[in-house]
């Protein structure tokens, strides 16, 4: 038999540590996981006395990026949540977790999460001291795992969800990136022409007195522009793209662009579902976990991150205090389409609720995969199209002239 110290969370919320005689650490798990005890912490006397006495030099951890993705999040639910289903407590998975960690502000803010922890307080409230990273997502469902000691089954719902945003990013992300390159290309190509190649020919032409077409001399003149006012056009752009987002941050300018937004045909209706999916998946994992209702609409409003739709949802949260419910009150809104809230209204008067939030979520999610994908096959050629066409007017502009000299255009 060995001595162990440990600290744990009761049914209610409070903390309790002690000292107890146990024959190994896992039997002491198992002992406290059957009175009802969500472990923070377990250690051996004798493994306290060796920290204290022999300090390990710290080892440097090697970082692959500074920034807090959703890879990292993802890892980091995965891992905490099997570690905590073996039954290893809270405090020894941060520790075994932290240095595994290739986010530098992540590893940062773990490591204050832990010293939280290790001072007594609860995951939920340790995590909510950083907002940026561990929004009221992630908080609610933390303070729902440790009342309802279900931590490892919140958390690796936590991952699910986590895991399919990051898929559905990257699903949208992939289609928009080969046309970009096309754009990007094609503006290229411009600019060296305007800079390299329309100079030179302009002093041939100026040199054979050639009679220029209207389409040269007109692409000419273009590209000059370009030449002379490259600086200030460049400069203009940049400045124009941030004082534009610095504008669409304010909430009366994000108002002013989310209203444009869903009036563009075809773009407008996408990014409606993408926000109907959003509040759907967010809605379904805060219900199936135990949030209650007004408090999951709470939370939905606020991540949706979306004006318009958070004011609607406000408005839904009213009605629902008021005794209604959600079905009814998002139709009243005529925002969200038809089938979304009949199907919402089976899963209330079934009791399943949860359940048909998250069928509502597949469902717009993979429409809207379907017309990203759609969109990916039409754009590329249509690109290319646009690119062609581009650099072949280019091309005809710069090359008419000599074509008509070298058929026995006499030069003026």
């Amino acid at each position: 038999m060995a001595m162990f110290t440990y600290t744990a969370r009761d049914m209610s919320g409070k903390i309790k540590t002690d000292m107890i005689e146990a024959p190994n650490e896992q039997g002491l798990v198992d002992k406290l996981q059957a009175q009802g005890l969500f472990i923070i912490k377990v250690a051996a006397m004798a493994e306290m006395m060796q920290e204290k006495s022999v300090q390990k030099p710290a080892e440097a951890i090697k970082f692959h990026h500074d920034k807090v993705k959703l890879e990292d999040l993802l890892t980091f639910s995965r891992q905490l949540a099997t570690m905590l289903e073996a039954g290893v407590a809270l405090l020894r998975s941060l520790n075994v977790i932290i240095p595994q960690v290739q986010s530098r502000q992540l590893t940062s803010i773990l490591k204050q999460v832990r010293t939280d922890v290790e001072a007594g307080k609860s995951l939920s409230q340790s995590l909510s001291k950083h907002p940026k990273v561990f929004g009221q997502f992630w908080v609610s469902l933390a303070e729902v795992g440790e009342a309802s000691g279900t931590m490892p089954h919140v958390l690796n719902k936590l991952a699910n969800h986590v895991q399919e945003q990051a898929e559905f990013r990257s699903t949208i992300i992939s289609v928009a990136i080969y046309p970009a390159i096309l754009f990007t290309v094609c503006i290229g190509a411009v600019v060296f022409f305007a800079l390299v190649v329309a100079p030179r020919f302009e002093e041939i032409f100026t040199a054979m007195h050639a009679h220029l077409p209207v389409m040269t001399q007109v692409l000419l003149a273009v590209f000059k522009f370009i030449k002379t006012n490259l600086i200030l056009l460049l400069a203009g752009g940049v400045g124009g793209f941030f004082v534009l987002r610095a504008y669409l941050s304010t909430p009366q300018g994000g108002l002013m662009g989310e209203r444009l937004m869903f009036r563009l045909p075809v773009v407008g209706d996408v990014v409606k579902l993408i926000i109907v999916e959003r509040f759907s998946s967010q809605m379904a994992i805060l219900v199936d976990s135990g949030v209650p209702i007004l408090l999951a609409l709470e939370i939905t409003g606020r991540l949706v991150e979306n004006q318009i739709c958070g004011s609607l949802i406000a408005r839904i949260q009213e009605e629902v205090r008021a005794g209604k419910g959600i079905a009814d009150s998002m139709a009243q809104e005529g925002f969200f389409p038809v089938m979304a809230v009949q199907m919402i209204k089976v899963g209330e008067e079934t009791g399943e609720l949860a359940k048909m939030l998250n069928h509502v979520a597949a469902y717009y999610k993979s429409n809207v995969e379907a017309f990203v994908k759609r969109f990916g096959t039409i754009i590329e050629p249509f690109m290319l199209v646009f690119m062609a066409a581009v650099i072949g007017v280019i091309v005809v502009s710069i090359f008419l002239p000599l074509f008509k000299l070298g058929q026995g255009g006499a030069p003026h």
